[in-house]
């Protein structure tokens, strides 16, 4: 899963909804969109075609209908998205990348204590 190229917004935007309902069609992916104006069908159609090509999902087929389901948990993305974003953005530092997240002020102190936490128990685990 690591060849698979980054998603775009509107890709994103239909992989967050496959993993929120675990498995939709296209109709459903539709319901559950929440900001307007929703995209018209064929749009949400193609990139659920593009996901699929791109291995993110896969489908069940019900006659001339699909089911989507997502192939890559929402973590594994995660983890991906944010490897690519240390390598390409920060060079692969962490300090910069910290330096850069506490810079915006978009890390709160009950964050910064439970990164604090985590980063305690990693090394005790180690």
């Amino acid at each position: 899963m690591d060849n698979k190229k980054l998603l775009t917004p509107l890709e994103l935007k239909v992989m967050n909804i496959l993993w929120k309902l675990k498995e939709a069609f296209v109709k459903q992916i539709l319901e559950e969109w929440d900001e307007e104006p929703k995209p018209a069908y064929n749009t949400v159609s193609t990139t659920v075609r593009i996901l699929e090509e791109k291995g993110y999902i896969s489908h069940k087929a019900f006659g001339r209908t699909h089911q989507y389901f997502a192939k890559m948990s929402k973590m594994s993305y995660q983890k991906k998205l944010m490897g690519n974003v240390l390598e390409n953005a920060f060079s692969g530092s962490v300090k910069n990348l910290v330096s850069a997240l506490l810079d915006t002020g978009s890390i709160s102190d009950k964050e910064i204590k439970e990164i604090e936490e985590l980063i305690q128990k990693d090394s005790e685990d180690n």
